[in-house]
């Protein structure tokens, strides 16, 4: 029995080990291929632990008295091989994140970097937080719970500050919106390792909880991630940060969030009750985020808009194309958007990479500020959610653009669009 026990878990880790390697296509499976390859991808030494202590406790009893236990200690030693291969995948991700800024702000953004708050010299990760990665904790931060940003003291009008505990003024901020496919999600849940790590480098950050559907109704959710960014401009010099610099950055849903409030800034019918407060922001890292609702490129299957009509917008794509292109970030790009650096992972199965790629060349073709694009390899859909060897480099690549952004503020209006 212990033998054929060993034969069926090895099985599975080696299709674990190919789905993060290649994970299927079809959108049907996207959610089971996407949380089979998500930890195994970004966790790979973690997971061959656990498959060689299952391994050393079945041996023992008797799991090689049998030719199918041996059949499984050869496929649990295939599956280690292609484990400690998505290490070196993993590690690939920084020269790859170089690259995209090298490309995207030119060769000598390192110098025009404002080194203190930049990644130089300071680690991202250590060993420490590597071995227990959803720990989640930085002595050098202050947390600052549950402030209201509007109304009432309602949970989806709330937001937390992270800060340096030695803190001064005049800090750039950066404002975090969640993901959760705008119908789950909350502030305390994703985006902790890149805030723990830019409020240690002396920067303010700010995450928010916004209005959920299918109670709520697009576009509040989008409205409420204004209302934020219009709270920070005129109050966040109270918690020690610079009014006057306010980056955005979200994850999935968070990331289509944050890519509308870049470029909708000052519109008012997106401000209904604040219209002619400031919601412009200086900079926008969305990670693996919707640019599309519209499925113009064809990238997606039928399901999306679906869900999308069915629970968020409330009404059917055929009868309202209007209104799916209007929540579409693809629809909003122009000249004056601000800096962006998008960030997507290769084998992402929620969100396709393709419309990553073609929300970048929309943004190239007619914004006169950099586009920094960065495509990891073997990267999932929500990789950088907790520390890994990926999401080290991640960071630490989204602190020197920020880090870039801030020294430079911007580019001249005459400056020519970035090119890939």
């Amino acid at each position: 029995m212990t033998s054929w026990l060993l034969l069926g878990l090895s099985l599975a880790g080696v299709a674990l080990t190919a789905n993060a390697y290649r994970p299927p296509r079809w959108e049907v499976t996207s959610p089971v291929v996407f949380f089979a390859g998500w930890l195994v991808s970004e966790l790979p030494v973690h997971t061959i632990v656990g498959q060689a202590v299952v391994t050393a406790v079945l041996v023992p009893l008797g799991a090689l008295d049998h030719p199918a236990g041996w059949a499984g200690l050869v496929l649990c030693i295939v599956s280690w091989v292609g484990l400690s291969g998505l290490v070196v995948q993993a590690g690939r991700a920084g020269p790859v994140l170089e690259a995209a800024l090298d490309e995207g702000l030119g060769p000598a953004w390192r110098e025009q970097r404002d080194r203190r708050l930049s990644s130089a010299g300071a680690r991202v990760a250590d060993r420490a937080q590597l071995v227990l990665p959803f720990l989640m904790r930085d002595r050098r931060v202050e947390k600052v719970r549950n402030v209201d940003y509007w109304g009432d003291g309602r949970h989806a009008h709330r937001l937390d500050i992270y800060r340096p505990r030695e803190t001064g003024r005049d800090a750039p901020v950066l404002v975090y919106i969640h993901g959760g496919g705008w119908v789950i999600g909350d502030k305390r849940e994703q985006g902790l390792p890149m805030m723990l790590y830019l409020a240690a480098q002396g920067w303010v950050c700010v995450t928010v909880n916004y209005r959920l559907s299918p109670r709520a109704t697009w576009p509040d959710h989008l409205v409420d991630c204004k209302r934020a960014v219009a709270w920070v401009r005129e109050n966040i010099a109270g918690h020690g940060g610079d009014p006057s610099f306010v980056a955005v950055s979200g994850g999935s849903a968070g990331g289509h969030l944050a890519a509308l409030v870049a470029l909708t800034a000052g519109e008012d019918r997106l401000q209904p009750g604040f219209e002619g407060r400031d919601t412009s922001v200086d900079a926008c890292i969305p990670f693996y985020g919707v640019y599309d609702f519209t499925n113009r490129d064809g990238v997606r299957g039928s399901g999306f808009a679906w869900f999308i009509g069915r629970t968020v917008l409330k009404m059917k794509m055929r009868d309202h194309p209007e209104a799916f292109r209007d929540a579409s970030p693809m629809d909003h790009v122009g000249a004056g958007a601000p800096p962006f650096m998008v960030v997507h992972g290769a084998n992402d199965s929620l969100v396709p990479v393709a419309e990553a790629r073609s929300f970048v060349r929309m943004l190239r073709e007619v914004c006169t500020r950099p586009v920094v694009y960065a495509e990891l390899p073997g990267a999932q859909h929500a990789f950088e959610v907790f520390r890994s060897i990926r999401t080290a480099h991640a960071v630490a690549a989204v602190t020197d653009f920020l880090a870039w952004v801030r020294s430079r503020s911007a580019l001249p209006s005459s400056a020519p669009p970035s090119t890939r």
